[in-house]
């Protein structure tokens, strides 16, 4: 009986995890928070983690090209930003550097160039100093890179 109880969980959870695998890309991560709402064991996870990567349900460099493509195109954030979330979600380097060199340097120049453009607008002060120093902190929060954000900033408030 209790045998018979445990592979049900095991079955339900699969199914449960194939459907949330399925619905959007998703990382390891993700499917390890997702197994905490079962009570199984950690072989068990392990069992059910691998069958997803085999069945191929769950791939980290399907996951990571499309996390970036999407904060990318969506909320418009920088690669250092991207490489930061996809760290936090413990994604292998490589798979970074992948999703990362996926990015379109035209479209990620073109995109920089309207936000910066569009957050300058944004800024009501009159105080130049302070101007530049919002359009720089907005961008690096977005985590463009420094040196695309100083140089785009000395261009839209040039020194007088």
């Amino acid at each position: 009986m209790d045998q018979l109880s445990e592979n049900r969980t095991y079955k339900e959870a699969l199914t449960s995890l194939e459907r949330f695998c399925a619905y959007q890309e998703r990382c390891i991560l993700e499917v390890r928070q997702k197994l905490k709402d079962f009570t199984l064991s950690e072989e068990d996870k392990l069992a059910l983690i691998d069958q997803l990567t085999q069945s191929d349900l769950l791939n980290e460099d399907r996951f990571a090209i499309q996390y970036a493509r999407g904060k990318f195109r969506i909320k418009e954030w920088g690669k250092v930003r991207i490489q930061g979330q996809l760290r936090s979600k413990k994604i292998a380097e490589d798979s970074i550097r992948t999703a990362i060199d996926q990015l379109d340097p035209v479209e990620y120049k073109k995109v920089f160039e309207g936000l910066a453009k569009r957050k300058l607008e944004g800024i009501k002060t009159k105080d130049v100093q302070l101007k530049r120093k919002k359009l720089a902190d907005l961008l690096s929060y977005r985590g463009w890179e420094f040196e695309l954000v100083y140089d785009k900033v000395r261009e839209l408030i040039p020194f007088t």
